[in-house]
């Protein structure tokens, strides 16, 4: 028998907890609608985290309030209330939020806070069409978040699949990426799958073995690891209209070639996953070691080391704080410095209180992840939003963009020392704010590069010598070591993979370099294949890549339901659909600060186009994913041949 918490542990947990969440799982609870006091109403502050706008004595007042609770709940003394009705909840949302939700807003809203349990995410298949599926067999290629949350709903739906990894275990991203200070930029509690909440996070931001554990132990309860062929690569797919299926061809680890036939593919390799080296004169001739982040030796030891980091992208701005102390000289070289958010809980653990609440009070958990999840639902996306009059200065894009910009640049410039205002023309950057991926900041990169052993170099580099990196100034800079964090092959989707469709036409050839796809997932000519975290699919200021891989998969085991109910062997997309919709997409990022002329980005892809971001609300997609229109697709009757 679990023993109820005595006031003190109840009290020391209210300390860490965020009330407006508490005060929603309060009334959720008691059923009481009387916990929406106009007092306890908060307002936020996007920028100061700890800020609700109640004063300290109604905070008081909730806490008092919320202890009586709490201990009866825990005592046995209160049985929880039946789930809320639909009208209470809209109210509760309002009150987390702080704000007024749009109408078009209830059902997205609702559907990510599951408060009854249920999620349009889930699979609803009938029997009937659980049996057809049995007929199906779906190759998945990745097991990092998206290719196990694939497993999971294919597992739910009862079609048959099998994981291709072509490394040793699970985990993509948070297996491959080791680099010192390697940890998550969304907030935890929503960097988790919806339906597998981990209540004992020990950061706010995991580092990347807590974030590697948490993926491990998903496919583990899941049972996911009997459908996964590790240390496998897809080298060729290809379309056999004949007989409408996929011919897949494998490597194994060993080197043996094996063919196997399926259904359908669901890509789920993510865009940031093949290393990408610069091209500079005499990269090959250093004679020290030299990695890129995203590949980090272990075995070189940077003790004393004069280490050179070239880029100062995501991965430089986690890893150089953790080294510099450790070098005997650090040498950065930057082409453009990163926008970063102040966030000085970036780097906090989870109070045990928090911990405490979020596992014993039921629904709290619910309510401060949709708390979360609300504050990025449309994030910063107006700041960075283009005003197509706008005559200002290019390094803003729209008014909101450079009162936005003043305020972080306002936020960097306070960071710098004294001794140290030489470095605030290299840090302040002259892009608008929301043009590159913008980063987390809780101090540690600006006093990292106020060391005595760091120096920040801007001035471009010519070439790289056997014994060290030389500038266009003529100075050479003597160094030991050098890593690249100098980014991915991001426009390259699907890389190396060849995949052969209709026709005999490569997805390449039929890209020709400027990917798209209809809703980031599929493209005329190839039936039957899917991606998850595809073309305009990706999030800058708003959001979580997981609410995205959710929504995906939901859409494409509804497209695997239609196969089903229609007795199909193949879904193809049609061309006049997916080309009306990446209209309104390059449209959208026209007017967007990434899609700004001025601004050059891994976004986007050597003919200039944003082939990375979607440049609309979260709402919209999730509309739009909720589930297929046949209408969008040519969907071939027959029988799907048993693969």
């Amino acid at each position: 028998m679990v023993r109820a918490p005595n006031d003190q542990t109840i009290d020391q947990a209210l300390e860490a907890a965020h009330l407006p969440a508490l005060v929603a799982a309060m009334a959720t609870i008691t059923g009481d609608a009387g916990w929406l006091k106009p007092e306890w109403r908060p307002t936020y502050n996007p920028l100061e985290r700890g800020e609700i706008g109640v004063t300290p004595a109604e905070q008081a007042k909730i806490k008092a309030a919320a202890h009586n609770v709490i201990a009866d709940l825990t005592a046995g003394k209160l049985k929880p209330a039946v789930a809320p009705s639909p009208g209470l909840v809209r109210q509760l949302m309002g009150f987390v939020a702080g704000a007024e939700i749009p109408d078009s807003y209830d059902a997205f809203l609702g559907d990510e806070l599951a408060i009854g349990g249920a999620s349009t995410k889930d699979p609803n298949w009938s029997a009937d069409e659980k049996a057809k599926a049995k007929s199906m067999k779906v190759l998945v290629i990745g097991a990092g978040m998206s290719g196990l949350l694939t497993g999971i709903r294919l597992s739910q739906a009862g079609v048959p699949f099998e994981i291709i990894e072509e490394r040793a275990d699970v985990g993509g991203t948070w297996l491959k990426n080791t680099y010192p200070g390697c940890r998550v930029d969304s907030s935890n509690h929503m960097y988790s799958y919806s339906f597998e909440p981990n209540h004992q996070w020990p950061n706010h931001f995991s580092p990347q073995p807590v974030l590697l554990d948490y993926f491990r132990g998903v496919a583990d309860r899941y049972d996911l690891r009997k459908h996964i062929r590790f240390e496998t690569s897809v080298i060729e797919a290809v379309f056999d209209e004949a007989r409408s299926l996929w011919r897949v061809h494998l490597r194994e680890k060993s080197g043996a070639d094996r063919w196997v036939e399926v259904t359908a593919i669901i890509t789920a390799v993510g865009q940031l996953n093949r290393p990408r080296l610069p091209d500079i004169k005499g990269r090959e001739s250093f004679k020290g070691a030299a990695f890129h982040s995203a590949e980090w030796r272990h075995d070189v030891d940077l003790t004393g080391k004069k280490v050179a980091v070239i880029g100062t992208g995501a991965s430089a701005f986690q890893f150089v704080p953790e080294i510099a102390g450790k070098v005997g000289h650090l040498t950065v070289f930057q082409r453009t410095p990163p926008w970063a958010f102040p966030t000085p809980h970036y780097h906090e653990q989870v109070p045990e209180g928090m911990k405490w609440l979020l596992e014993t009070v039921p629904t709290y958990d619910k309510w401060y992840r949709f708390f979360l999840f609300w504050m990025a639902t449309d994030g910063f996306l107006d700041g960075v939003r283009a005003d197509p009059n706008w005559t200002g200065p290019t390094t803003a894009v729209s008014e909101a963009n450079m009162q936005f910009r003043e305020m972080i640049a306002f936020a960097i410039a306070a960071q710098i020392g004294e001794g140290s205002r030489d470095l605030l023309d290299k840090v302040i950057p002259q892009y608008p704010l929301g043009g590159k991926r913008a980063l987390l900041d809780n101090g540690v990169w600006l006093q990292a590069l106020q060391r005595n052993n760091v120096d920040l170099i801007t001035d471009p580099i010519a070439e790289i010598t056997e014994t060290g990196i030389v500038t266009k100034d003529g100075v050479h800079h003597d160094v030991d070591v050098i890593i690249y964090g100098t980014g991915f092959y991001a426009s390259r989707f699907l890389y190396p993979m060849s995949f052969v469709g209709r026709g005999g036409v490569t997805l390449e050839q039929k890209w020709d370099g400027d990917p798209r796809a209809y809703l980031g997932m599929t493209t005329p000519g190839f039936p039957n294949l899917f991606m998850i975290y595809g073309p305009n699919t990706n999030i800058v200021v708003n959001g979580s890549i997981i609410f995205f891989s959710e929504c995906s998969v939901r859409y494409i085991t509804g497209c695997l339901k239609l196969l089903a109910d229609k007795d199909a062997a193949t879904i193809e997309c049609r061309q006049d659909v997916h080309d009306t919709f990446n209209i309104r997409v390059d449209d959208g990022n026209k007017l967007m600060a990434w899609g700004s002329p001025v601004v050059s980005s891994w976004y986007k892809n050597d003919k200039g186009r944003v082939t990375q971001n979607w440049p609309f609300a979260l709402v919209d997609y999730w509309n739009a994913t909720v589930e297929p229109n046949p209408d969008d697709f040519v969907i071939e009757r027959g029988k799907v041949e048993a693969a």
